[in-house]
């Protein structure tokens, strides 16, 4: 409970500084194509790691990475 404690506080400390960092508190502002850009990646790399993520419960399910036994005669 107070690792998840820890690391919820850490992350809305996080969250708030790149926050404040994207939207003000620097001198150099993000255009609407810099905020689609990131939009966009942020999709993308969600859904890669979302797909692959499947794929590998998948394959977990279907026994693809189960061990393979050879069975050899000892002559």
């Amino acid at each position: 409970m107070k690792t998840f404690l820890l690391t919820v506080t850490l992350g809305s400390i996080l969250a708030i500084t790149m926050f404040g960092v994207l939207t003000g508190w620097d001198g150099s502002a993000m255009s609407i194509h810099g905020w689609i850009a990131l939009g966009i990646g942020t999709f993308l790399s969600l859904a890669l790691g979302g797909g692959l993520m499947a794929l590998v419960f998948h394959s977990a399910r279907k026994g693809y990475d189960d061990r393979i036994e050879i069975d050899s005669d000892p002559d």
